[in-house]
């Protein structure tokens, strides 16, 4: 009797162990940095003001430490079940204009986000360009 109960446990342990590696882990993409896109990029030329070219690419990631006339724009794309997608762009200004656009990775793919469709709950009767139902002091 005690080897029937032995052999069932070591067969649950394996059970158990065996299910946990056979299901795989969730991943998600992971994206970090500014969103740089084609569009942006081919808006962009020498001669543009600071302005204009944070009108069209947004706040930079980072600004030279020495000298504010260099902004870098970097994306970095973590893909759950695949690469990494990697792009810097990088833009000196001379007198607050735009003089150098250096680029670097492949700027000419554009990476699509998607935001919706992960894990959780949805919210019920918000389809596809379905507003968000607020919650008001009565609770809906």
């Amino acid at each position: 009797m005690q080897k029937l109960i032995s052999t069932v446990v070591l067969l649950l342990a394996v059970f158990l162990v065996a299910g946990c590696s056979y299901l795989g882990v969730y991943k998600r993409d992971i994206p970090q940095g500014n969103l740089i896109t084609q569009d942006m990029v081919s808006q962009l030329h020498t001669g543009m003001s600071r302005e204009q070219v944070a009108y069209i690419m947004g706040t930079p990631l980072m600004e030279a430490p020495f000298s504010s006339d260099q902004w870098d724009y970097v994306f970095y794309l973590d893909e759950a079940y695949g690469g990494t997608v990697q792009k810097r762009l990088t833009l000196t200004f001379q007198n607050d204009q735009l003089t150098d656009i250096a680029k670097s990775g492949d700027m000419d793919s554009d990476v699509e986000l998607n935001q919706d469709g992960g894990p959780g709950p949805a919210v019920e009767g918000a389809g596809e360009g379905a507003p968000v139902p607020q919650i008001g002091p009565s609770g809906i």
